[in-house]
């Protein structure tokens, strides 16, 4: 992973799409903007440049410049389920002023606090939620970027109370204390995160006269009261926000169903009164290195169980380049990971598993080309050989030239590409364009990421002139680290790294060879099935296969589900299955990566019921890599150079586990809990000590003698060519075993004896995560509780962070275990104790309920339909569809019906059904993962092993074969 910038991002950790910023309420007008906001609207102006599109893609375009400097670019999707807009301002921490670090995104949270025609606390929120929208924003270094999603029928009211932040915003000075607590507790959920604070490190190292060098995020320190002979804060907010946000530095992304003529009404209506001051994408003219002070080595202190070595390397920013991509080239032959390359060698000699190559911190200017390896403990005594390595690779492609038809091999790609682009969600759509908009001219919004007009030699030359001893900042990072400097922000210690210049270089590195991956047959195939269908149903084999051309794409997504017995009967099984997962994909890794980058993608994974084999790309030369992977898996030498490095990583993962967020590990602690077979990190790291390759040889031998096989197909692909794959696949796994063999994964009930429970961790934070289960498994219960969630989400976070400030991360909603239904109420607080915290939920559950009392069918109805659009709303991509498929598959809905009937029970329950489920709620036993620092960890399999199934309920008896991999992907 690439070292990242500082970025604040603002809003709760909710599930995908209901990521939600809090509101404050605010009556006061601000009248320091008011002079300066535009009275009469001006018409829109259709520019006369379009961007260039994919050729199957469908999509209306339409870009606009209003009279004030706005620009939109419109997106008319009519197959949209959502509509979706981002506005970009081209202004972010860069511009911080020197006495108010933090202040950009100090800003950034001031705007949700309300406007002059919407002053009440949730106006905008709660218009969102009650239309099946979320909403959030960041910051960065030199863009804040504000977006939402809703219902498309709801939009113009969005827009409306959207476009007033940068109109009239209030910046209530009744929130600015409380506000900055907010902000004040994002900064303490961060202090601890790796990413920041080796960027903090970094930061040190760099031109300390470069804006990007600065804290970006804020604190109650850097945001404090002034002195009474300065502005106040609230002053100093309104100043920035007029000298920085105007029309100019706007660009708004809306991606839509509407026609464009609605959408360019109304936008026009609301954005033309944005102030026009003038303004222009700052510049940034500091350089952002000093070449006096390279090259410089330094080791920082991890709390992390990690070792990294990076590479930096002062160059120009590239981005003005993009369309020939210069560094892309160089960063390809770097960063491969094939036969010969600086990977496979560092790999022969067991000092690291994994690499990446790529540019960052680019401000326009300049940048830093990034070379990150994470080193083995054994590479991390190596570290002068390694760099030597990296050097003797960097002289390899030197002296190649490079060569022309590596540049349009590369093209070629992505081209391919670029010509069956998938959108994704309308909300990353907008998010994607408003950004690309504020950097790329209109034509090459969509084309950018892809566009590759020429090989130009000498600026390939010119960078890599770059990539140099003397014009190197190395950085390493290790637990073991004792620096004699502490970094101010995220607290690092940090050191000079010795280094001896006579190391010797690892041999054997070479250039890839032309890619024989790349896809031939492109050929789009009109077959189209409304749902799968089962193609083979043999007592040990089942195949289900759906002809899908809907996203005009090449592809076909395969799943097949070797399932064992005993997988995860024991934590030692269950790490067994784990290593001859990773086994298998480390092994092939130097084969198979150059069919990655053709676009053939392979992953295997472990679960509760076996291992999942997933196959992602162009259906032409698909089943050479398929073949490959059930070769290596049957017959593969499991090396112990192989065994130890997966084993590493895995306990490197599990070690790690503690340093998570700490509301990851509430939730993980959760599903430990409620979920079985489920083994907590602890109880695999134990059972991974003492393994050998012998063990896991032994293990695949009796893993692949008895296997129950389901698989699924869908994509671009017919029937009967299917099949044969399919049973091709088969008869070569030779499946013995019945579905009845293999155990289903179950959510278990929770109890009236059941402790609150504490999670291992090395955070200083408390927390506590309530989880009111539901009575049963079946839809009734599904429905109700996922109503209730919709309901309860802006109140509670309104409640417990807006208004009482208890922490940064503050969430309720639905949240399902399996097809176990229940509710999760989190706040983790850097200040406030989790006894504490139960004090305020009590009484918010208490008003809550209170609430419900009076809510009728009318106010119920837009959170029914949100919940209903939520249930329903469409696939964005081949692999997300058919990742929704195979797990509705995995619940054992055959019929794939299982969310519609959902959807529809959703739209059936009354007010009074509500009540009455809520009352049951509070009655029943709920689950409590609490932490306060020094509270000691609880062993969760102790107290759970008397725990119960959870009852079907008379709707529910399906069988279910999900894997919970943390983050629920089954």
């Amino acid at each position: 992973m690439l070292p990242i910038l500082s970025v604040a991002r603002c809003g709760r950790l909710l599930p995908p799409l209901l990521v939600l910023l809090g509101l404050a309420s605010q009556s006061l007008a601000s009248q320091a903007l008011a002079t300066q906001t535009a009275t009469t609207p001006t018409a829109a102006v259709e520019a006369s440049t379009t961007p260039r599109v994919s050729p199957h893609d469908e999509r209306d375009y339409r870009v606009l410049s209003l009279e004030n400097g706005f620009t939109a670019l419109l997106v008319s999707d009519p197959d949209a389920d959502k509509a979706a807009a981002s506005l970009n301002v081209s202004v972010g921490s860069a511009q911080d002023p020197e006495d108010l670090s933090g202040l950009a995104h100090f800003l950034e949270h001031m705007l949700f606090l309300g406007t002059e025609p919407y002053p009440e606390a949730d106006a905008y929120q709660g218009y969102l939620t009650r239309h099946g929208g979320s909403h959030n924003a960041f910051t960065a270094p030199q863009d804040t970027n504000y977006f939402f999603t809703i219902e498309p029928d709801a939009l113009e009211g969005a827009l409306d109370r959207f476009s007033q932040f940068f109109i009239a915003p209030l910046f209530n000075a009744d929130r600015l204390e409380s506000e900055r607590n907010v902000v004040h507790s994002e900064y303490m959920a961060r202090i601890r995160d790796e990413g920041r604070r080796v960027n903090d490190v970094l930061d040190r190292l760099l031109n300390p006269e470069h804006p990007f060098t600065g804290f970006s995020v804020g604190s109650r320190t850097t945001l404090a009261d002034r002195p009474s002979d300065e502005p106040s804060l609230r002053e100093r907010v309104i100043d920035f926000y007029a000298s920085h946000y105007d029309a100019n530095v706007m660009h708004l992304a809306i991606v839509a169903p509407q026609p464009l003529d609605e959408l360019e009404r109304l936008v026009a209506e609301r954005f033309a009164t944005v102030p026009d001051r003038g303004l222009v994408r700052p510049k940034i003219s500091d350089p952002l290195f000093l070449p006096e002070t390279l090259p410089r080595r330094v080791a920082v202190q991890s709390l992390r169980d990690s070792h990294q070595l990076r590479f930096l390397f002062p160059v120009n920013d590239p981005i003005a380049e993009y369309r020939h991509k210069p560094v892309d080239l160089i960063a390809h032959l770097l960063g491969h990971e094939g036969e010969g390359s600086l990977l496979a060698a560092l790999r022969e000699a067991g000092w690291a598993d994994g690499l990446s190559a790529g540019v960052s911190r680019g401000d326009g200017r300049h940048a830093l080309f990034t070379v990150d390896i994470s080193l083995t403990p054994l590479g991390a005594e190596h570290r002068d050989a390694i760099e030597a390595s990296l050097f003797a690779a960097i002289e390899t492609i030197r002296e190649a030239g490079p060569e022309a038809w590596r540049y349009s091999q590369q093209a070629r790609l992505a081209e391919q590409g670029f010509q069956f682009q998938q959108h994704g969600s309308p909300q990353q759509d907008a998010m994607r364009l408003a950004m690309n908009l504020a950097r790329y001219p209109v034509e090459d919004v969509q084309y950018a990421d892809y566009r590759m007009d020429g090989f130009d030699r000498g600026r390939t030359r010119d960078y890599l002139a770059a990539l140099r001893p003397d014009n190197l900042i190395r950085l390493y990072s290790a637990p073991d680290v004792e620096g004699e400097r502490t970094s101010p922000w995220f607290d690092t210690p940090w050191g000079d790294d010795a280094y001896t210049a006579d190391a010797t270089p690892r041999d054997g590195l070479m250039l890839p060879e032309p890619n024989p991956y790349i896809a031939e047959d492109l050929a789009l195939l009109d077959a189209q099935d409304e749902r799968p269908r089962q193609r083979i149903d043999e007592a040990t084999f089942t195949f289900w296969h759906m002809a899908d051309a809907s996203f005009d794409t090449p592809k076909v997504e395969w799943r097949f589900s070797l399932q064992h017995p005993r997988a995860a009967e024991a934590p030692r099984e269950a790490v067994l299955a784990r290593l001859l997962a990773g086994w298998l994909e480390d092994s092939l890794n130097e084969v198979l990566y150059p069919a990655r980058l053709a676009g053939q993608g392979v992953e295997a994974y472990a679960h509760a019921r076996g291992i999942t084999l997933a196959f992602s790309g162009w259906r032409d030369r698909q089943t050479v890599v398929m073949e490959r992977v059930i070769e290596q898996l049957q017959q593969g030498a499991i090396k112990p150079d192989a065994f130890e490095r997966v084993r590493h990583r895995l306990q490197r993962e599990w070690r790690n586990a503690p340093q998570d967020p700490l509301h990851r590990q509430a939730n993980r602690t959760l599903a430990e809990t409620l979920v079985r077979p489920q083994w907590p990190t602890n109880t695999l790291l134990e059972a991974s000590e003492g393994m050998t390759p012998g063990d896991l040889r032994e293990f695949r031998d009796i893993f692949l003698d008895e296997l129950h096989l389901e698989a699924m197909a869908v994509g671009n692909i017919g029937a009967e060519q299917a099949d044969e794959i399919a049973q091709q696949m088969a008869d070569t796994l030779a499946p013995s075993l019945t579905a009845a063999a293999i155990p289903d994964l179950v959510p278990l009930a929770a109890s009236a004896d059941l402790p609150a429970l504490t999670p291992q961790t090395g955070r200083e934070e408390s927390i506590l995560l309530r989880y009111l289960q539901g009575p049963d498994r079946s839809l009734d219960s599904q429905a109700r509780l996922a109503l209730l969630g919709q309901l309860i989400d802006t109140p509670f976070y309104q409640r417990l962070r807006t208004e009482q400030q208890l922490g940064y991360v503050v969430h309720a909603g639905y949240s399902p275990m399996l097809d176990a239904p229940g509710l999760a109420l989190l706040v983790q607080s850097p200040e406030t104790d989790s006894e504490s915290i139960a004090d305020h939920m009590d009484r918010f559950l208490q008003s809550f309920g209170a609430t419900l009392e009076t809510l009728d069918e009318e106010a119920l109805a837009p959170y029914r339909q949100a919940v209903h659009a939520e249930l329903t709303r469409r696939d964005t991509s081949l692999g997300g569809r058919t990742n929704r498929l195979w797990r509705t598959l995995a619940y054992g809905d055959t019929e794939f019906e299982r969310r519609d009937k959902l959807a529809e029970r959703v739209l059936a329950i009354t007010a009074d059904e509500l009540r009455e489920a809520w009352t049951a709620l509070l009655a029943s036993p709920e689950v409590r993962v609490a932490y306060d620092p020094g509270d000691a960890p609880t062993d969760v399999l102790a107290f759970t092993a008397d725990l119960e199934p959870l009852p079907e309920g008379k709707e529910c008896g399906a069988r279910s074969e999900p894997r919970l991999r943390r983050n629920d992907k089954l």
